[in-house]
């Protein structure tokens, strides 16, 4: 897949730990009504540890693998050792289903930043540039790179990383509008992103409080990305791709599913985990999907309760079941 071709769908699923994994992706695919579209969308994986991939964690590697109602997909890796973030990088290409190498600098999670991954890098950008280039060198795929604004407000460095994330090489680049202190908070810099665009000739992705028609035509405007990227937006909403690609393509706005709609979208997401990862571990992490599909229904908190207490499928469709009422 050649960088102009991924641009073609310049709306993009991020990378979220616990939320993006195959079941997620292959939903979220599904729900894209344009045939174009659905195929050739860009989404991205959840992050993989390279330390994990070297030392052959089963875990890790199991997080490598795709199929085919998933592609094409983006693995992201995450490390601070150049020589095993590129051995990552071959081990990923050799699997031959990732369509582009994707490199996290920019995850706030304190575990990731204490180890010095993550946005910890973005105290580094030499290291950032020669993880990079290492990555670059090592695979004949695109690679790309997810960084914030900086460590702190104070630190603000996002342009000099980008510079250097061109010159090792890189493809494209995501910027989050937040520094790694901000975590969350607050609203998304989108002024300081149009700056990283003006600063590089590589393709570059917005980042950051997209969450609707309106918000997408103003990002667009202020940074004049080549791209947008959707996280938390997405999370009990993985529609919401398809939404905004449709308003991007066509100008149409497609209004969000009812409640019975989105009950049947629940029950389908609750298969599909089921069918990767087991009924245990399936049932355990779609109570934390459920709670953000039900968030702002009515009745949404007697859901989640009664999803939060969910034991096995049988109980979540019973729930699903109690939706469908609503």
């Amino acid at each position: 897949m050649t960088v102009a071709e991924i641009f073609k769908t310049p709306i993009f699923l991020a990378p979220m730990a616990g939320v993006t994994d195959t079941a997620f992706r292959i939903l979220t695919r599904e729900l894209i009504d344009d045939d174009f579209a659905r195929k050739n969308l860009l989404m991205f994986s959840e992050m993989v540890s390279a330390a994990g991939v070297h030392y052959r964690n089963e875990k890790t590697l199991a997080m490598l693998e795709t199929v085919a109602a998933e592609r094409p997909t983006a693995i992201q890796i995450f490390g601070s050792d150049p020589t095993i973030c590129a051995e990552a990088a071959v081990c990923v290409e050799q699997l031959g289903s990732a369509a582009v190498i994707d490199f996290n600098a920019g995850c706030p999670a304190p575990k990731i930043v204490k180890n010095g991954e993550g946005s910890a890098l973005m105290k580094n950008p030499a290291l950032i540039e020669k993880i990079l280039s290492a990555v670059k060198k090592s695979v004949s795929l695109p690679v790309s790179v997810k960084i914030r604004l900086g460590y702190d407000d104070q630190h603000i460095n996002a342009v000099e990383v980008a510079k250097r994330a061109e010159s090792a090489g890189v493809d494209f680049i995501a910027v989050h509008g937040r520094t790694r202190e901000q975590f969350y908070s607050g609203a998304a810099n989108w002024e300081e992103i149009a700056r990283v665009k003006s600063a590089v000739k590589i393709p570059v992705i917005a980042n950051g409080d997209v969450r609707d028609f309106d918000s997408l035509d103003e990002i667009f405007s202020v940074t004049r990305a080549d791209g947008v990227m959707i996280g938390r937006a997405a999370q009990g909403n993985p529609w919401i791709i398809n939404r905004l690609l449709k308003y991007f393509l066509t100008g149409e706005k497609i209004p969000p599913p009812n409640v019975d709609n989105r009950a049947e979208i629940l029950r389908r997401h609750l298969e599909k985990i089921i069918t990767f990862k087991g009924e245990r571990v399936g049932v355990c992490e779609m109570r934390a999907h459920a709670a953000w599909y039900t968030k702002g229904l009515t009745g949404g908190a007697e859901l989640r309760n009664l999803f939060n207490r969910a034991e096995t499928a049988e109980d979540f469709l019973k729930i699903i079941e109690v939706m469908h009422g609503r």
